[in-house]
């Protein structure tokens, strides 16, 4: 029996130690749009890989990611705090127009 409490004891210290390392944002809508405007950022070539010396440009995946962030907007309406609303809009507009721009659509 004191074997076994031991094992549990080890394994509660080293889940606690790993969880002292790792930061967790708190959960909101901001931790499901974030992931998304980011690989759009990168696929943009607005940001750059840090594991690739160069920018990648995929506009048909940046255009897939906006969508999908469209979709999102479209299947929350109503449901959404004021403040979350006006995130979900601000990386959208943002989004739509480097887009635009890296599409030569428009020149800013």
């Amino acid at each position: 029996m004191k074997e076994k409490n031991s094992r549990n004891e080890e394994r509660s210290a080293s889940t606690n130690e790993a969880s002292a390392q790792e930061y967790m944002p708190p959960l909101d809508f901001s931790s499901i749009i974030l992931p998304i405007y980011t690989q759009a950022l990168l696929k943009l070539g607005l940001l750059g890989d840090p594991e690739k010396a160069q920018k990648q440009l995929n506009l048909g995946l940046a255009r897939r990611l906006i969508d999908i962030l469209g979709l999102l907007k479209d299947r929350t309406k109503g449901n959404l705090q004021p403040d979350e609303e006006k995130f979900l809009d601000s990386c959208l507009q943002q989004l739509r127009l480097h887009y635009l721009e890296k599409a030569k659509i428009i020149s800013v």
